[in-house]
């Protein structure tokens, strides 16, 4: 059995962005994706959508660098 995270949409969420949220890897988005056929694929999600986020064993995540303009 699977475990999963419940997150809401909000404005201008991304699938991306969601998943850097979750796994600090924007690249990941898939996963989220895969968990959740009945949602649209569009590139900016309605706000209000329910979400299932899969949880990732942090060894099975890809270690994500952000690019340097992107570090603060």
């Amino acid at each position: 059995m699977s475990e999963f995270y419940t997150y809401i949409t909000r404005q201008n969420d991304r699938w991306d962005l969601i998943s850097h949220r979750f796994y600090n890897n924007p690249t990941l988005y898939e996963e989220i994706i895969k968990a959740n056929p009945e949602v649209p694929k569009d590139a900016v999600l309605q706000s209000g959508i329910k979400l299932k986020i899969p949880v990732i064993a942090k060894e099975n995540a890809i270690k994500f660098n952000s690019p340097p303009w992107r570090k603060a």
